[in-house]
């Protein structure tokens, strides 16, 4: 039975270099991971007096399908050396309520894409900080910056290069024994 992975990509644009890795991501899967994405365009701005009641419907629905996975693989640019506010505020609601963390325990991966040579390092090492204190243990090897990524890809967003294609594959056979190993 194959793990079931939520994907999360920080990128909002139409056309995002993010979502074509994470949509080449999901073609390249093995039987032991099925990637499915889970949209954070719609989460409002994380703010406790939300949570009192009723919070808002894209919370919950945010919520329920990160408790249902069994791992999460995040695909992010990188914005202003960091990781676009989407995304924290995607971390933010899926940790709140205090004490109710959908996060707690699931092992993750992170993809980092630019198309500057340095593969959205910056990124990729800062998002790492928030999923420690999220107790979520984080694969550190082989880790993933897909450098010059607009060379890699296709008119249609397909992964033109074979040896990518072949690093992550290689990525989400690691990942899956990450996740073998951590459930």
């Amino acid at each position: 039975m194959a793990y079931d992975v939520a994907v999360l990509v920080g990128s909002l644009r139409k056309g995002s270099f993010s979502r074509a890795v994470a949509d080449n991501l999901a073609t390249l899967a093995t039987d032991k991971v099925t990637l499915r994405s889970v949209e954070i365009g719609e989460l409002p701005l994380y703010n406790p007096d939300l949570d009192e009641g009723t919070p808002p419907a894209a919370w919950a629905r945010f919520r329920s399908e990160i408790v249902g996975a069994d791992a999460v693989l995040f695909v992010t640019p990188e914005y202003n050396r960091s990781i676009p506010g989407s995304l924290k505020n995607a971390l933010d609601v899926g940790s709140r309520p205090y004490g109710h963390s959908v996060w707690k325990g699931k092992p993750t991966a992170i993809v980092s894409v630019s198309p500057g040579l340095l593969g959205a390092f910056g990124a990729n090492h800062h998002l790492r900080q928030p999923l420690v204190f999220l107790d979520m243990p984080v694969m550190q090897q082989p880790e993933a910056y897909v450098s010059k990524v607009g060379d890699l890809l296709d008119k249609d967003g397909k992964l033109a290069n074979d040896d990518t294609k072949a690093f992550l594959t290689g990525f989400l056979a690691a990942f899956a024994t990450w996740i073998g190993k951590h459930k």
